[in-house]
């Protein structure tokens, strides 16, 4: 990336950091422009991620309920996963909601990306709505999860968005979206 779209900061020198199975984290020493001096920065550089607010044909939304290990409690918030190298991010979000909720199909628009983390972090979240999911199989977790499918119909979803109740911002984000772009 040139100066001028860092806004005048300057690489001065970067090293990897770290394997951290999700994320690889690297090292930028960086130059502040108002003042000269030099800040070594952590980046956790990571594939882009994706969500869907999946609903169903009688208009619930589906959540899940898993435990996230950060705040070590369970969180509700919307099916997702990390796109495959190799992967579109639409073919990750049918895979992550197939996976996790055995719903399937529907029609499928964009939603918009947000960062996922700029302050220390590389990738992109792509949100996605599918409306008229339908339960095809049976969840297929990985083996380090746990995952509760969790019905809502849009008016409580709405209610727990902005009681505050749904707390992962990327699934905070993609509601947003939905409920403004209806």
């Amino acid at each position: 990336m040139n100066e001028s779209k860092k806004g005048g900061w300057q690489l001065v020198r970067q090293e990897p950091g770290p394997d951290l199975k999700l994320f690889r984290a690297r090292y930028d020493e960086m130059r502040n422009p108002r003042n000269g001096r030099t800040s070594k920065m952590i980046i956790l550089e990571a594939e882009d991620s994706v969500n869907v607010v999946p609903l169903t044909a009688d208009g619930k939304i589906l959540f899940v309920r898993q435990y996230r290990f950060g705040i070590g409690d369970h969180t509700l918030e919307l099916p997702g996963g990390i796109v495959d190298p190799g992967e579109g991010h639409r073919q990750a979000a049918e895979r992550e909601l197939r996976e996790e909720t055995g719903y399937a199909g529907g029609q499928w628009a964009y939603l918009g990306r947000i960062a996922s983390n700029p302050v220390f972090m590389d990738n992109y979240i792509h949100h996605w709505v599918a409306r008229g999911v339908e339960a095809t199989a049976a969840q297929q977790l990985d083996e380090g999860e746990a995952v509760e499918v969790v019905p809502l119909a849009e008016e409580e979803a709405r209610r727990r968005l902005l009681q505050g109740e749904i707390q992962h911002p990327h699934a905070v984000n993609a509601l947003l979206l939905f409920f403004y772009k209806k």
